[in-house]
């Protein structure tokens, strides 16, 4: 579980986000981070159980950073109101579809897949699509990942990317900018004895569209 103290770090953040109040807050701080980094350990242990090729995993490097990048946001608060982990082979900066957690309030949630994608994979998820539909389409219909996650998440192109008959059955599928799902999560759960499970719940049923997308990019199992 998470502890609602962690939580509550961030409500009071976004409610204070100076460095002044950080810095007076920053024990705070390192209390929940130190929590969160808990949890994520025992999600990366439980994710190595069936799905090995994400390996060794320092939950530290999978935490991102609470500093936020304003040199060319308009917004120039200097800290996200959220924590969150990517839980991906090779690291979270592998460009691989991976296994993400989320924790905000009023906005935690559970995600997965490729997110804004560099154009040369986002090329090769699409051919792999296009050239396997019927096993992407029953990972995707499957029922119990409909029930839990709905459609793939994002914005789409207006027009069919170039390459592709405009007839295709599932034209729209390869429309897709960024391959991803997700599953919001109750804050009732996020404090409770079932996080763990719910969690990895979800990341099992994520398993396959993740190996899917990861070989279409690498072309390894």
């Amino acid at each position: 579980m998470i502890q609602k103290r962690t939580l509550d770090f961030l409500v009071v953040l976004k409610k204070n986000n100076n460095r002044q109040w950080f810095q007076n807050n920053k024990p705070w701080y390192e209390e929940a981070r130190k929590d969160f980094i808990g949890f994520i350990e025992l999600l990366a242990l439980e994710i190595g159980k069936f799905d090995p090729a994400i390996g060794q995993v320092n939950p530290r490097e999978a935490m991102f950073r609470i500093y936020r990048d304003i040199r060319f946001s308009k917004d120039k608060s200097p800290y996200k109101a959220n924590m969150g982990a990517h839980i991906v082979p090779g690291g979270k900066k592998s460009g691989l579809a991976g296994y993400y957690f989320h924790i905000e309030p009023g906005d935690c949630f559970l995600a997965g897949g490729i997110y804004m994608p560099l154009p040369e994979i986002l090329k090769k998820v699409r051919r792999e699509i296009y050239e396997n539909i019927e096993e992407f389409l029953s990972i995707i219909e499957n029922k119990k990942f409909l029930d839990y996650f709905g459609k793939i998440w994002g914005e789409q192109l207006v027009n069919p990317p170039a390459g592709y008959p405009k007839d295709f059955e599932n034209i729209n599928l390869l429309k897709y900018k960024n391959y991803t799902v997700l599953h919001s999560i109750p804050e009732d759960i996020l404090f409770g004895n079932t996080l763990l499970n719910e969690v990895i719940y979800g990341f099992k049923l994520m398993y396959p569209f993740n190996k899917f997308i990861n070989y279409a990019i690498t072309g390894n199992l």
